[in-house]
């Protein structure tokens, strides 16, 4: 679980109750978690960003008044604020809007016509007008990558194509999971350039898809391409990766005339893949030739216990 969302009205002691919160899930599940109260979902975020940042919190911030919420805005980076991406605050920079209260008291007009209705309810809500439903989820990312270091560093292209296609996989998941497709991807591969003693070496290649596709197939075809390009042999590789771009919502795309229909039945099957993973676990059906114990997985010998995910890790009680 990522977050979880509550509705605070009538509680008279909003402190007192985000304390309560904290304490009784470390107590009962060991999860420590930030606490962040305001008027509008995108402020509960960024007070949850605070309670975590600062820890005279003690987890839990009340940004309900008007007075803490510009106290807050004033000084929180403009890309901490939720649907803000990295991209888009490079884009508010260029318009000198640099913390969260620079984009609250920006044009919204010039907002919209700039960034769109997205970017509009952001600053709204930074504001203190609710435009995002209790319900409602977050925007959707604008870019999504997917990135490890090798347990082992590879010097052979076969186990890096295999790093590279699980990494697809995710990230094809969680393009499919907000409902976008794909236009661009950058394949990168490096070594360990903080070792000033070995060589080193580092590359990326952009590289643009026929048509916008969440098709698993297709994006790790073209990304193995890419890998291919990018790739110099004898070099003690240490990390590859995956970056999609140029993202757009399923069905708000005007079919282009000239470009290749989508594999039949991709939408089908790639709904199937995911269902089974979620169901069974991630890496139950893989795409790509991908073992289930690869060598140059990321080293986990300090890996918490996942008590709250995991079954077979869960402490057993005698009585």
């Amino acid at each position: 679980m990522d977050e979880a969302w509550g509705d605070m009205t009538g509680i008279a002691d909003i402190e007192a109750h985000g304390r309560h919160i904290r304490q009784r899930l470390a107590r009962e599940i060991g999860m420590p978690v930030g606490v962040g109260v305001s008027t509008t979902k995108t402020l509960a975020k960024l007070a949850n960003w605070a309670a975590k940042k600062w820890k005279g919190t003690g987890g839990v911030l009340d940004l309900t008044s008007s007075a803490r919420q510009e106290k807050l805005l004033r000084i929180a980076p403009v890309s901490e604020v939720w649907g803000v991406g990295h991209r888009s605050a490079a884009k508010l920079a260029a318009l000198n809007i640099i913390t969260a209260w620079d984009l609250a008291q920006f044009d919204i007009g010039t907002l919209r016509k700039t960034f769109g209705v997205t970017m509009e309810r952001t600053a709204r809500e930074l504001g203190g007008i609710s435009c995002i439903g209790f319900n409602e989820g977050p925007a959707p990312k604008e870019a999504i990558c997917s990135s490890k270091m090798f347990g082992v560093r590879q010097t052979e292209l076969p186990p890096i194509r295999q790093a590279l296609a699980a990494y697809v996989s995710r990230a094809a998941e969680k393009l499919r999971s907000q409902t976008s497709l794909c236009s661009t991807i950058q394949v990168g591969l490096q070594t360990q350039l903080a070792d000033l003693r070995g060589p080193r070496y580092a590359n990326a290649v952009t590289l643009a898809l026929p048509a916008p596709t969440d098709d698993t197939r297709e994006i790790l075809a073209l990304a193995q391409q890419g890998l291919t390009q990018i790739y110099r042999p004898g070099y003690p590789y240490s990390k590859c990766s995956i970056l999609l771009m140029g993202l757009s919502r399923r069905g708000e795309l005007t079919p282009d005339l000239f470009s290749p229909a989508p594999r039949r039945g991709a939408e089908r099957l790639m709904a199937v893949v995911d269902q089974i993973n979620q169901k069974e676990g991630r890496g139950t059906v893989r795409i790509g030739s991908v073992p289930a114990a690869p060598a140059w997985a990321m080293r986990r010998e300090m890996l918490s216990q996942r008590y709250t995910t995991r079954w077979e890790e869960v402490i057993g009680v005698r009585g």
